[in-house]
This record gives C-alpha cells, sequence and structure tokens, in this order.
C-alpha cells in the first residue's frame, strides 16, 4: 500500500494549490483568503458539511464515509511567520513581511490532497473531520479550536497532525510515544535601579550589572536544579537597556523562553527564575519584576494511536523510512491542545536537505505533498474499515 497512485498523479495540481498559497501568506488569525481558498477547495471536491470562521478563520469539514462508525479528526495548520521571504524562488511570498518559512502552506496542501481522495472514494465506515486551523505561530488557535468545542460538536475520537521537517530524509515519517514537543514559556525581567551619568558611576545604581549577571546565574536552573535526565532550556534571548554611551540608564529588562516536558519541571523552572531574578537584582541594590507567561503545554503522543500512525506509515512509505522512537525536540506546537483533548499522535515528515523551519530561505519541498496526503487517506481508510 504505497503512496496512492490518484494522489501521485495530482502532484502537479497538489504544487500549484501549494505554492498559490506560498505567495499569499496570511498571519495568526488573520487567514481570511486562505481559509476562502481552502472552502473553495473543500466545495469543489463535493463536500457538503463546511463550516467557516472557526477559531476566527479556522474551517471544518466534515466527510462521510459509506457507513457508520467512529469519527477520527485530521489536522493542517494555515498561517505564516512575520518575516521576509528570502528564498528567491518564482513563487515566493508577494506580502513584504509576511512568508510561509515553516511550511504550513505544506501542510494545508496535503490534508487538500486528501480530502480530495476521500471525498471521491469514501471507502471507509465514519466520519472524518478536517480541521484547517490559524494561529499556530504563536496565537493558540488549536487551543481555541478546543475552547470552542470542535472535538465535542463533531464527535471526534481522535486527532493525528503531520509537520514537516528538514534535515531527516525527503519521504521519511518519525514519531514516537510520549513526549515529542516541549511546552513553550515566556518570560520578561524588568530590573530597576537608578540612573546617572556614565562617568559617575557611584552616584548611581546599575541595572546594566545586574542584567548581566542575572544571564549566567538563569543558566544554573538547567545545570544545578534539574537532573540531566531531565530535559529544560533557559534561553534568554533579548536584553534591552540605555540610550547613549554616557548615560546609565534606570532600568534594563530581559527576555526569553522556557521549553520542558514534565509538569514538574515546568513549575521549578518558573519558581526558580523568579527566585534568581529579584535576588540577583537585590544583590546589585536593584530590584526586578517578573513576568511569566505560560505557553503551549508539551505535545505528548497517546502510544496506542502514535503505534498505529506508524503502522500506516510503513504501509505509505515502507519499513525502513519509517522512526517511532525519536528523541523529543524542544520547539513546541499548539497540536498539544488537541492531544490534550483526545487520543491520537503528531508525526514528522522528512523534506529532506533543506534550510530549517523559520529560516528565511526555507521551502516546503513539494516532492514530499503526495506523501503526507496518501499517509492522512490511508490512516482513515485503516482506522475505519469497511466491513467485507
Amino acid at each position: 500500500m504505497p503512496v496512492i497512485n490518484s494522489i501521485a498523479a495530482e502532484a502537479d495540481t497538489l504544487t500549484e494549490w501549494r505554492r498559490h498559497l506560498h505567495r499569499h501568506p496570511e498571519l495568526l488569525f488573520d487567514c481570511v483568503k486562505t481559509a476562502a481558498f481552502v472552502s473553495e477547495k473543500l466545495r469543489s471536491f463535493g463536500i457538503s458539511e463546511i463550516h467557516e470562521r472557526v477559531a476566527q478563520t479556522g474551517v471544518v469539514a466534515v466527510i462521510e464515509g459509506r457507513a457508520p462508525g467512529r469519527t477520527i479528526a485530521l489536522r493542517a495548520d494555515m498561517d505564516a511567520l512575520p518575516m521576509e521571504d528570502l528564498s528567491g524562488t518564482d513563487h515566493a511570498s508577494t506580502v513584504p513581511g509576511m512568508a510561509h518559512t515553516c511550511g504550513h502552506d505544506g501542510h494545508t496542501t496535503m490534508l487538500l490532497g486528501a480530502a480530495k481522495y476521500l471525498a471521491e472514494t469514501r471507502n471507509f465506515a465514519g466520519r472524518v473531520v478536517l480541521l484547517f486551523q490559524p494561529a499556530e505561530e504563536g496565537g493558540g488557535g488549536g487551543k481555541v479550536m478546543v475552547e470552542e468545542g470542535v472535538m465535542d460538536r463533531f464527535g471526534v475520537e481522535e486527532v493525528y497532525g503531520i509537520h514537516n521537517s528538514p534535515g531527516e530524509p525527503e519521504g521519511h515519517i518519525l514519531t514516537a510515544p510520549g513526549p515529542l514537543m516541549a511546552s513553550a514559556d515566556e518570560f520578561r525581567i524588568e530590573i530597576a535601579g537608578q540612573g546617572g551619568h556614565g562617568a559617575e558611576p557611584h552616584m548611581s545604581t546599575d541595572p546594566v550589572p545586574a542584567a548581566a549577571a542575572m544571564v549566567g546565574a538563569l543558566q544554573t536552573i538547567v545545570s544545578r536544579n534539574v537532573s540531566a535526565i531531565d530535559r529544560l532550556v533557559v534561553s534568554v534571548t533579548e536584553i534591552h537597556a540605555g540610550t547613549a554611551h554616557n548615560i546609565i540608564p534606570g532600568t534594563a529588562w530581559l527576555g526569553g523562553t522556557v521549553r520542558s516536558f514534565s509538569p514538574e519541571t515546568r513549575d521549578l523552572a518558573e519558581r526558580r527564575l523568579r527566585e534568581i531574578a529579584e535576588a540577583q537584582s537585590a544583590v546589585y541594590g536593584c530590584t526586578a519584576q517578573v513576568i511569566y507567561d505560560r505557553g503551549y503545554p508539551p505535545t505528548v503522543n497517546h502510544a496506542a494511536q502514535a503505534a498505529f500512525a506508524a503502522e500506516v506509515a510503513r504501509a505509505v512509505v515502507g519499513d525502513d523510512k519509517v522512526r517511532d522512537d525519536i528523541d523529543p525536540i524542544m520547539p513546541a506546537e499548539d497540536f498539544s491542545y488537541m492531544l490534550e483533548a483526545r487520543p491520537g499522535a503528531y508525526l514528522f515528515l522528512g523534506q529532506g536537505d533543506t534550510p530549517n523551519c523559520h529560516h528565511p530561505k526555507y521551502d516546503f519541498n513539494d516532492a514530499i505533498a503526495p506523501v503526507g496526503a496518501s499517509f492522512f487517506a490511508r490512516l482513515v481508510e485503516t482506522a475505519l474499515p469497511l466491513k467485507s
């Protein structure tokens, strides 16, 4: 049961759809044109149950099989990133400051390809719910969809998603049971001192040394507070202070991200970050205010569903192109909210030796779209078989 012939025959069409989406990126919940494109294609496939404006600009479609049965959901994200497209391709973004540099245009295309096949064949018993989601890139569109009740409203029993993976061999599929991607928290530490003349530091309370020392001290959370077996990242990614070379600023602030996999490690990291920020500031005569926002939870695959998805992947691409034991990675995904709501699994689809996601020269590899679409379609037919 390799890549489905009829889907492979649509490769040029899938490429056309994907490159159209790539030229017209949209951010967060503002996926108006993207959603309209998706809805138009779904209608052209003969799908009659289409729900628009879910989570503002999301689209949910339902395909009924040939007989009653269970309901599973397939999800694709639609939004782009706020950055320039430096891919240099003929289909590069036409919108300044916006680019599909994470491949969501490809994810949407793969789900559309599967939708076309499933609407034409309906070779399954039950229902498939297609979730075209906005605002994965920081907006938490997956959370909004869950909070709006899509799982209960459409009777979803299991949910699956897939993401392209630069650096992995083209067409290979990877997953694992348990934690797959990290939680993503954001912090900002505001340090207050007393400004003054750069030539008279003794007349001031300088927040800059406090900020500089704090960067190093925060790394002890990972090196001295957490077991080396546990995975934790604390990254300071912003430091801001001062306006001129001869002025000691009155304030400084630094910000960054915390990534982890377990609730216990997540709690410990937040607690220690607050303690270190406040104590380190006091050492330098300053005060600190910590703003800590918890973002996406860890993406945790359900064991039975991950094993099932891996078996489907083997049927599509072959045993030698599937790994079901990969190590967790530290980026985050708001598919995590869907996996908290229902059993399911998330997988990665290798797209070869290309620039990484979020790189300005990244571009989705169109050659893998038929593979992803076939995986989605075979997953449905395998999970919801017709009785002979």
